[in-house]
């Protein structure tokens, strides 16, 4: 009974845990790393194919967004996640297979213009995530589900993102049973839209999370719509647009929630019929998830509106762009406008394009609302430069930056700590992973100076021995000297189907004679045409 650490240790995106119980392998969440890549990430213990399920906390790509490499790989199991969870999961995983796909065939066309002979291989395709997507086992909240024999899970409202969850899973070997509970992302409190954080009262083991655990979002309570209505005003009094790179899951459908209370009440003087473009086709999939999983997600305040009649994520002047068409018009048009468009950290997407048009005009205002992670393009422009590259251009900053702060999915120092004061016993060993280098040495101090938890914050590859609760390996950890080019060749691929192969004939042991006969004349076959 093992848990070993493999992504998101001292850095915030690529969340992954590997459970081995009972001689079958898990996994929590398997995303994908954003921004700066610091450390490198131990691989997977086992073979893809030898993966038996995966338990996801939320559809975030740095959580969920590397299992349709999962599947590529052999990954024929089963994913479990909330109700809602699986349904986000399903449209983004299929945009990030056509981001690869985009980026892949872009790069191969630059390639071919500097007579680069190499190719490029998107990471994985839209065949692939349909595949992983197939996998989905969607999950009520609150309710044990028995996944086999030894191991049992729940999934917990954690208040982050629609669907997102604290997962706690019970593990039993040889009449031992232990209790881990992983946070996934801990919620802000009084998000609109979504519930607060549940907090869970016992657990043996627990995985925190630590995105802002050196730090405390705004004491005094933000009127966000007040915030916002000002930052329209003066930007439409300028003539100018309100460019918003914004996450089209979560994020976005909070801030249509802010628009509609400010149209409602007639916020921005002088400016009442303001147009809102939402030019991002999967947050208008995302939106229409949201509609459909209000009783289950939705907060007492939302559901009020909801119960008055009221839809709240919708408004006049909201228009929605899908096709690229509609896209390109958006920027040709002249009246002062809001853009709310994806990704939210602009490192793809259509937002580029929209940054492109605006970021140059000193009547815009770009405005960010959530984390910027460290080498990102939107964190550059936060942090102040000057002029960026886009699309091979460079193009002078000269639009008023602005950021929302506060406006966060993230719980702070504050609310991490009371998330995990809920635990009503003494943890046996809390982990604190998904934080930046140093958030996950202090906020790992803090915690045991303040509160008594006996904390780690480990790298990726540190080994722990749930049953016999002690440290087996505590590796020191790896930067990366080297940039790697994110691809996956299809000689890889070819590697992977033969390591598949070895599962499923191991699978097979036991069977009839004749079937297994067959099925080595078929091996037999294929080798037959293949060997060199």
């Amino acid at each position: 009974m093992k848990l070993r650490f493999i992504g998101a240790d001292h850095e915030v995106t690529g969340s992954c845990h590997c459970i081995e119980c009972g001689g079958r392998y898990m996994l929590v969440d398997y995303g994908m790393e954003q921004g700066v890549n610091l450390y490198e990430n131990v691989p997977l213990p086992v073979d893809a194919s030898d993966i038996s399920y995966v338990f996801l906390t939320h559809a975030h790509i740095d959580h969920s967004g590397l299992l349709p490499l999962l599947y590529a790989r052999g990954f024929r199991g089963k994913i479990f996640a909330t109700n809602a969870t699986a349904e986000l999961s399903s449209i983004m995983l299929r945009d990030s297979a056509h981001i690869q796909m985009f980026e892949a065939e872009w790069r191969n066309r630059k390639a071919k213009r500097g007579k680069d002979i190499e190719g490029y291989e998107p990471l994985y395709n839209m065949q692939d995530a349909d595949g992983a997507i197939k996998c989905l086992v969607p999950c009520p909240y609150d309710t044990i589900i028995e996944v086999c024999e030894g191991v049992k899970i729940r999934f917990q409202d954690i208040g982050h993102l629609l669907g997102s969850a604290a997962i706690e899973v019970w593990l039993t070997e040889d009449d031992v049973t232990e209790k881990i509970v992983f946070s996934g992302d801990v919620g802000n409190l009084d998000q609109p839209l979504i519930k607060d954080p549940t907090k869970i009262p016992e657990a043996d083991y627990v995985v925190i999370e630590s995105t802002y655990g050196d730090r405390l979002h705004p004491k005094e309570t933000l009127d966000y719509a007040a915030e916002l209505s000002k930052i329209l005003k003066e930007t439409f009094d300028r003539g100018g647009n309100v460019v918003i790179p914004s996450f089209a899951v979560g994020r976005t459908q909070e801030l249509l929630y802010f628009v509609r209370k400010i149209k409602a009440n007639g916020l921005v003087k002088g400016h009442e019929d303001f147009p809102v473009y939402v030019d991002s086709p999967l947050a208008v999939e995302a939106t229409g998830i949201f509609h459909k999983n209000i009783q289950e997600c939705f907060d007492e305040e939302a559901m009020q509106l909801v119960e008055s009649g009221i839809n709240p994520l919708t408004f006049p002047g909201l228009q929605l762009s899908i096709t690229s068409e509609e896209s390109k018009s958006i920027n040709f048009e002249e009246e002062p406008k809001v853009i709310l468009s994806a990704s939210g950290m602009c490192e793809a997407g259509r937002v580029r394009h929209h940054l492109k048009h605006n970021l140059w005009r000193p009547e815009c205002t770009v405005l960010f609302v959530g984390y910027q992670a460290v080498g990102t393009l939107g964190r550059a422009i936060c942090d102040g430069a000057k002029e960026v590259k886009l699309f091979g251009e460079t193009v002078e900053i000269r639009a008023e930056i602005k950021q929302l702060r506060g406006l966060s999915g993230h719980a702070d120092k504050q609310g991490l700590t009371e998330w995990m004061r809920g635990f009503q016993n003494e943890p046996k060993r809390v982990f604190v992973v998904h934080g930046d280098d140093t958030v996950c040495d202090v906020f790992a101090e803090y915690l045991r100076d303040e509160y008594a938890f006996n904390t780690y914050a480990p790298f990726s590859g540190a080994l722990y021995d749930l049953k016999a609760n002690r440290l087996l390996e505590a590796p020191e950890s790896v930067r990366i000297t080297k940039k790697k080019r994110g691809i996956s060749s299809v000689f890889e691929r070819l590697i992977a189907a033969g390591q598949r192969l070895l599962t499923v004939i191991q699978h097979n042991e036991g069977g009839a004679n004749k079937d297994l006969a067959k099925f080595a004349d078929q091996i037999n076959s294929l080798c037959d045409k293949w060997d060199r």
